[in-house]
């Protein structure tokens, strides 16, 4: 099989969906890998590296995916890469559609086979969106703490305190990766974390890991509207997989909030759990609702791209290669793969996706 991987196109986007150790294992597999120039560049990864295992250079995009019978990327096809995907073409990246339906009808129209990273389920987990989540999870109290400046909007703020002076209050909303991730992060910066969860098992579980001080809560709409006026930072983490995150704060409960308190919506990319949330862009990563800072930026791991790709390629890698191995005869033949299968042959083949749009379902096994 002919893999490509093309160079990112999205807005500040510098991660790439294979790296030379990747491309090494696929080419010794028997597969040609074919990568545009340039498409390391911004995770550290010259041209020459790619090379050196075997990867065939393309000058552009157009070539890349008018060779390649699979494409590997990193983020969902953006309108202007509409047209070069291909009817039976396998594509292999993050997609959350049901964040976006004009993605999910430009993927039915292609006739692309879309395998999408955060909806593969391996031993009750996803393995392919843990990486990721993993990054934006502690990058969450990164940007949380640099916004809580003053000069940055926010309310002036050290997230830690200094003894003397109370540290900020991070809330929580979900105690999966990306929120367990972000209460590691904001306790051991020192700060007074408060994380919820409906999860009563998974609340037992973090109070036997978590430091003493994260407050653990169970959540539900009261708990949350009681929670909030005390916040300073609030991230969204909550995750409803392959579905459109669930809102968990309503525009009316901002004008409850601090004044110059921050939110980050982590969830953005599968529609915010926050009301007022829109994506943005690094390049312009926040906007202001009654008072309210927000930061709303829908591939946070964009940022720190070396370490981004390394870690997410490490994951997506072996799927990849299995992937490539079996084609799209995987969607009904290995039950793991099956359900990273999101549009097949024109066909919504995830639940949660024909949910989000009121489109009609038909299971993997059934279109193949």
């Amino acid at each position: 099989m002919i893999i490509g991987v093309p160079k990112e196109i999205k807005a500040q986007e510098n991660r790439v969906g294979a790296v030379p150790a990747m491309v090494l294992d696929l080419v010794a597999a028997g597969h040609t890998v074919v990568v545009q120039q340039g498409a390391g560049h911004g995770a550290g990864i010259p041209d020459e590296a790619f090379a050196k295992v075997g990867a065939k250079l393309a000058a552009d995009a157009a070539q890349v995916y008018g060779q390649a019978d699979m494409i590997v990327k990193v983020k969902e096809p953006l309108p202007a890469e509409y047209p070069l995907i291909k009817k039976g073409q396998l594509l292999f990246t993050y997609f959350h559609f049901a964040a976006s339906r004009e993605l999910t009808d430009a993927m039915l129209k292609s006739g692309a086979n879309c395998f999408a990273y955060e909806t593969l389920i391996h031993r009750n987990s996803l393995p392919l969106l843990t990486p990721m989540s993993e990054v934006a999870g502690r990058m969450a109290v990164q940007v949380g703490a640099v916004y809580l400046e003053k000069h940055n909007g926010g309310r002036g703020i050290l997230i830690g305190g200094v003894p003397g002076v109370e540290p900020a209050t991070v809330l929580i909303l979900g105690g999966g990766v990306v929120g367990t991730n972000a209460a590691k992060m904001a306790a051991g910066l020192g700060a007074d974390v408060r994380l919820m969860d409906v999860d009563l098992d998974r609340l037992r579980y973090l109070s036997d890991v978590m430091p003493a001080n994260v407050t653990l809560l169970h959540s539900s709409p009261i708990a949350i509207r009681e929670q909030i006026v005390h916040a300073d930072l609030v991230i969204g983490a909550v995750l409803v997989q392959g579905a459109r995150a669930p809102r968990l704060i309503r525009r009316e409960d901002l004008k409850t909030m601090k004044e110059g308190s921050v939110v980050v919506d982590v969830a953005v990319d599968q529609g915010g759990c926050i009301e007022t949330c829109r994506p943005t862009t690094h390049a312009d990563p926040t906007y202001v609702v009654d008072g309210v800072l927000h930061y709303c930026v829908a591939n946070m791991p964009g940022a720190v791209p070396r370490t981004s790709t390394f870690a997410l390629t490490n994951a997506t890698g072996p799927w990849a290669k299995k992937l490539a191995g079996m084609g799209a005869a995987a969607a009904a033949k290995d039950p793991v793969l099956g359900t990273a299968a999101n549009v097949l042959a024109s066909a919504c083949t995830h639940q949660g996706v024909a949910d989000a749009f009121g489109l009609p379902f038909r299971a993997p096994g059934s279109v193949l």
